[in-house]
């Protein structure tokens, strides 16, 4: 257990917590939770969960071990399916709201803000819940009240395609985002969740996306408990985390989620994990298949349960396939797991069920959410607060706020997109997604605002609006139909049979659902009378609002596309995460063209493109004052394990930090024009954007900022939001400043390895006011600084309008081998009148102050520190002041 400092080192209650992550939203205490003894486990929901188990035959538990788990009629269980997504917002059938990507909410550096935000989401996955149980659709993905969210692995190269889905490359800064995401998810009493979090990947695991399924990575003692590990211990010792997910990787030879080292020695041993734990998907399949660290599947499973899985995702159970329970069945009949061990699990699995109230029978279990509180109004409203204050201006030499009557020319791939808002594990099903053309129009008026249609790219496909489809009646939409096969499909497959079937599989003549939809997407869930496998249909008219060459097609796999009778896209060969699949055509404003698309899982989209694009560039920069160049990526090109692979990138991550060629050219033409550039950067990873620091006159970071992300990003650039987002990341200048992507030592990578010069250094952010801070005052522990201090220092906005400052707290450490360069320990967020003053305080537990040797101890070093408070890193040119304290003795701390 941590030294526990007392109360004289509480700090505001917009304090961070200490790197264990004391629960961020209060005023929290220095010291850290204990892990929960054994003895103390067991509570009124386990008792029913051993007496449901108990009453269970041993088939009917096999049933229950994968994350579709089958109804028990007998008991009263209904289905259940533990695959439910909400990284950024829930996942399901209807709109619900679509918040920035994990790495933007990382860069609000606003753990308050992220514990909302969760909360927010957790509500709607709620709601869907209750969806489900209405439909009886509760068996399918998205409809549990558990969530595989947050995405809490230390994002340590800039190549990696998920790195979106984290909190950044610092530890102390991810512990206390996925701590706030995790208490928001569940609520005030992790007992009594509203919704189980479920930290994942467990946990040294961030890349390459094309071999993570085989890989073994050697991690050091070292960096193992420096890096990999604080934030897990942080989100299930402080936050509680009611489960978590094992990767798919080795870590030094044994398969994560076989893994003696994460499972056991820390994971149940010394943190007492109490709760359960799910594979990632395939990834015990893996341990025989692609790892051969088992012989067969037998002993797969037999080797993922001893070590402490309680529950396996495999993707198979997305096709319906039958038996594949029967490995589990296997390993009992081998004597290579015991009827107890699957008991172990399942009273965890039930446990859980009890305690989220998809059983009744517990006391203080939460009511159901009504489907109306998804997408709701105030849910929208902040999405738009996260959205505007994770964007980060890193550059401004003036031209920012626009001034009033300033004439804006929005160029760039990005400039009116709406697919680049949503990033990766998103529903397309959000609310109305605004680009950054439909906001700047909104805040400046559609006079002062044009747009430049850039050339075809590979980051085309918006979803097509509604106000650009008709159904064939006249009415906004288009007309969905819904058949169901003449003969009933198996509720399981046999295992190769499902394509055959479905594909000889004859549908009914007349429709078994009808009805008006806003677009094509997957609603069905919403629809008791739809089959599992079904057909259905999209008809109507495209009309586009004004005449010019757009790329039209769908996105998806499974589906065709017909447009007045010729066939524009076809996927059924397609996979879900391929780019989307357009043809280019001239379309006239105004007209009707009728539209027919067949399939599921598919998505409309469209693009309007320039045939001249440098042309067009150059006729409206000589109308214009100003050249907003809205330019990045998109996470289908950045994104987990796709086939995608084009220039820069492969497989999902990237292969070069450098934007794509055609956006660099638009670049250059644009500043041969003469016009000063505000770039616009859409992405979910750190770009080179030294030609930017260079050449444009501002550039605003906004990540993939959610359904709102155009409003915020207007509302920064003409002022009425003063920006006030911080890098969560180091943006480097090119890949071969780095050492190899499949190398996971940390020596020479994020800001606390690095030795080199970034182009914009993690904890940059820059503000349309100015901010100065008094010296420190640092005040030890009554048992000296080893045991914590107290850091207390004025922050003063010297600037003529209000603004928020992140107060950022770095550490360097007394010289040993191993201590970082340089540490965040502390953040706050301010919000200052202009000329107001307000004195912030940061308690420093012993854990905060603590480095780890080389040997992987983690302890506080007898020595001297250097202290740093101000608005970034120290030596960046920001204002900051500095002290000194000295630990006496040193002082070892536990795992």
């Amino acid at each position: 257990m941590r030294a526990t400092i007392g109360a004289v080192l509480l700090t505001t209650a917009a304090a961070i917590p200490a790197l264990t992550g004391a629960a961020p939203i209060a005023a929290p205490t220095a010291g850290s939770k204990a892990p929960l003894p054994a003895t103390q486990a067991a509570d009124e929901a386990e008792t029913l969960a051993r007496a449901m188990v108990a009453r269970m035959t041993r088939e009917e538990k096999l049933s229950q071990m994968l994350n579709v788990a089958p109804a028990i009629p007998r008991l009263g269980v209904p289905a259940h399916n533990w695959w439910t997504e909400s990284l950024h917002g829930a996942l399901g059938p209807l709109p619900a709201t679509n918040f920035p990507e994990p790495i933007g909410l990382a860069a609000t550096f606003d753990a308050p803000l992220v514990h909302d935000v969760a909360g927010a989401i957790g509500t709607e996955v709620r709601g869907l819940h209750t969806l489900g149980r209405q439909t009886g659709r509760n068996g399918r993905i998205g409809t549990g009240l558990d969530t595989w969210s947050p995405n809490i692995n230390i994002f340590r190269d800039p190549r990696w395609g998920r790195g979106q889905e984290t909190y950044g490359e610092d530890p102390y800064l991810t512990a206390a985002m996925g701590v706030a995401f995790v208490t928001g998810m569940q609520g005030p009493n992790p007992d009594r969740p509203q919704v189980i979090a479920t930290p994942k990947h467990f946990a040294v695991h961030s890349g390459p996306e094309g071999t993570r399924h085989q890989a073994n990575v050697f991690v050091s003692a070292h960096d193992l408990e420096d890096t990999y590990l604080p934030a897990f211990r942080a989100a299930l010792i402080e936050a509680r985390a009611g489960s978590v997910m094992c990767a798919y990787n080795r870590i030094d030879g044994q398969p994560a989620c076989a893994s003696d080292l994460l499972l056991k020695d820390h994971l149940r041993g010394a943190w007492g994990f109490t709760g359960y734990v799910v594979s990632d998907c395939d990834a015990v399949k893996d341990i025989a298949d692609n790892h051969k660290y088992a012989p067969d599947g037998a002993t797969a499973v037999a080797a993922a349960l001893r070590a402490g899985v309680d529950n396996e995702c495999n993707t198979e159970t997305l096709n319906d396939t039958a038996g594949l329970e029967d490995r589990y069945r296997e390993a009992l009949r081998r004597g290579l797991i015991t009827e107890a061990d699957l008991d172990r699990s399942l009273v965890r699995l039930f446990a859980a069920r009890y305690r989220v109230g998809d059983l009744p029978g517990l006391a203080g279990a939460r009511a159901a959410v009504p489907v109306s509180m998804v997408g709701v109004p105030e849910h929208r409203r902040l999405a738009l607060t996260a959205a505007e204050r994770s964007m980060v201006l890193l550059k401004n030499d003036g031209v920012l706020p626009f001034k009033p009557g300033v004439k804006v020319a929005v160029i760039g791939p990005l400039g009116d997109a709406t697919r680049v808002l949503r990033g990766i594990y998103s529903s397309p099903l959000s609310g109305h997604p605004v680009s950054v053309l439909e906001g700047l129009q909104g805040a400046m008026g559609s006079a002062q605002v044009s747009l430049v249609p850039f050339g075809e790219s590979v980051t085309d496909g918006d979803r097509v609006p509604t106000a650009a489809l008709m159904t064939p009646d006249g009415k906004p939409g288009l007309l969905a139909r819904y058949f169901n096969p003449v003969t009933p499909m198996p509720t399981r497959f046999a295992p190769g049979t499902r394509e055959k079937l479905i594909a000889a599989a004859k549908y009914q003549s007349t429709p078994v659902a009808t009805r008006i939809e806003p677009d094509v997407g997957d609603r069905n869930l919403d629809l008791p009378k739809v089959a599992d496998v079904h057909r259905t249909e999209w008809t109507g008219f495209l009309v586009p609002p004004e005449s010019g060459t757009y790329r039209v097609g769908l996105s998806g796999a499974g589906g065709t596309m017909t447009l007045d009778g010729k066939l524009v896209s076809d996927r059924r060969e397609a996979r879900w995460n391929d780019l989307p699949g357009m043809t280019t055509l001239d379309l006239q404003g105004g007209r009707r063209y009728a539209i027919r698309v067949e399939g599921s899982g598919v998505d409309l989209v469209w693009k309007r493109v320039s045939r001249t694009p440098a042309a067009d560039l150059r006729r409206a920069a000589a109308a214009a004052d100003v050249l907003v160049a809205v330019v990045g990526l998109t996470s289908d090109l950045e994104a987990e394990e796709t086939g995608v692979s084009v220039p820069g990138f492969a497989g999902g991550d990237k292969t070069t930090l450098d934007l794509p060629a055609d956006q660099l050219a638009m670049l250059e033409v644009a500043r041969a024009t003469g016009k000063p550039i505000v770039l616009v950067a859409m992405n979910g990873s750190p770009i080179n954007l030294s030609w930017a620091q260079d050449h444009a006159a501002a550039i605003l970071e906004a990540w993939y900022p959610g359904e709102t992300g155009g409003t915020a990003a207007a509302n920064i650039l003409t002022g009425r939001t003063n920006p006030s987002g911080r890098l969560p990341l180091t943006f480097y200048r090119s890949v071969a400043d780095l050492p190899p992507f499949g190398d996971y030592a940390m020596t020479g990578r994020t800001y606390r390895y690095f030795t080199g010069t970034p182009v914009y250094p993690f904890g940059h952010g820059l503000s349309y006011t100015r901010f100065d801070y008094a010296p420190l005052t640092v005040t030890p522990a009554r048992g000296g600084a080893e045991a914590g201090v107290r850091v207390t220092t004025r922050v003063t906005n010297r600037g003529s309008r209000a603004g928020e400052e992140v107060a950022q707290l770095y550490l360097t450490f007394p010289d040993r081998p191993g201590v970082p360069r340089i540490a965040l320990r502390g953040f706050q967020r301010v919000a200052l009148r202009p000329g107001e003053t307000r004195e912030i305080a940061f308690a420093l537990s012993p854990r905060d102050l603590s480095s780890v040797t080389p040997d992987g101890v983690r302890s506080v070093a007898a020595g001297g520190y250097h202290v740093t408070v101000g608005a970034g890193q120290p030596g960046t040119g920001v204002p900051f002041q500095s002290a000194q304290f000295t630990a006496r003795q040193s002082a070892a701390l536990p795992k």
